[in-house]
């Protein structure tokens, strides 16, 4: 008896989309978000090269001169661009804080990693140093860092980093704690696979999303230490640009000429919401309950 062949369903884009992809494309604002932070990340890798103003140079006839057709954003409290400085100071914000998040999730997962799955005293040790940065404030952490280190671009990122260590460290070992009792991992150890396979082939693919929701939260709380340490002096020394130390300069004239504190705290404020909303974004993708 002759079979009968189900004709071939047309392949549409709804088949051609990935499982990953679907969620993605009701995730609108995730596009949004990622296109605004892509362009935060364009000024700063190719803004300087755009801008010719000199960030540093002082001109004092044009001291709180308004915005212009010379001076877009306007002039500080010397005289200085405040385009070309937010547009520099773009930069250090932002390269401090991917480098201090790097640095942070490197040595937390490590730390992670060795508490979780080997247990015994090296959790509890490892733990309770983590427990004894995390007692602190973690302002009160990085002003206490910057007194023993002094002010300076690797100290600042020293202290930042030192904060974000037991936040990531915690977050790891509570994951390797949770997955190192699942049964694949006891499967793959049965059978002998080596300790350092488990961790790389099962575990840490397993704590990825976790891990890339807090690393966003983390780089924009990064940011705001290095804009609060400069805003205190503590941070980038003049005269680089820093956001935060533009809006310390800039508040004794802010009811005077205004553009001077309006324009690096918006940048900054929008900086920082795009992260924190990629983060909430990232989270709902991520999260097997919102993807069923």
């Amino acid at each position: 008896m002759a079979k009968t062949l189900a004709a071939p369903q047309p392949i549409t884009a709804e088949t051609r989309r990935s499982p990953f992809l679907s969620p993605l494309l009701r995730h609108r604002s995730l596009t949004v978000e990622l296109t605004l932070l892509a362009g935060f990340l364009l000024m700063a890798l190719i803004g300087p090269l755009l801008v010719t103003a000199d960030p540093t140079i002082q001109d004092l006839a044009r001291i709180r001169e308004a915005p212009n057709a010379t001076a877009w954003f306007g002039r500080d409290e010397v005289g200085r661009d405040i385009l070309a400085r937010v547009v520099v100071g773009s930069r250090y914000t932002l390269l401090i804080g991917a480098v201090t998040v790097f640095l942070g999730l490197t040595i937390g997962l490590v730390l992670g990693l060795l508490a979780g799955y080997v247990g015994s005293w090296v959790d509890a040790v490892i733990m309770r140093v983590m427990d004894m940065f995390l007692v602190f404030p973690s302002i009160l952490l990085a002003l206490v860092m910057i007194s023993i280190l002094g002010v300076g671009l690797i100290n600042v990122v020293l202290a930042v980093t030192i904060y974000n260590i037991p936040i990531f460290a915690r977050l790891v070992r509570g994951q390797t704690l949770r997955l190192r009792e699942e049964q694949f991992v006891e499967s793959a150890r049965a059978i002998g696979v080596p300790d350092a396979q488990i961790v790389r082939r099962h575990i840490l693919p397993n704590m990825l999303s976790p891990l890339l929701v807090q690393t966003t939260y983390a780089f924009g709380e990064a940011i705001i230490f290095v804009t609060g340490l400069g805003f205190l002096g503590l941070g980038i020394q003049p005269p680089t640009p820093e956001w935060g130390a533009m809006l310390n300069r800039g508040r004794e004239v802010m009811f005077v000429s205004p553009h001077v504190v309006l324009i690096p705290g918006t940048a900054l404020v929008i900086l920082l919401l795009v992260i924190n909303l990629l983060g909430d974004s990232l989270r709902d993708l991520l999260d097997p309950r919102q993807r069923a």
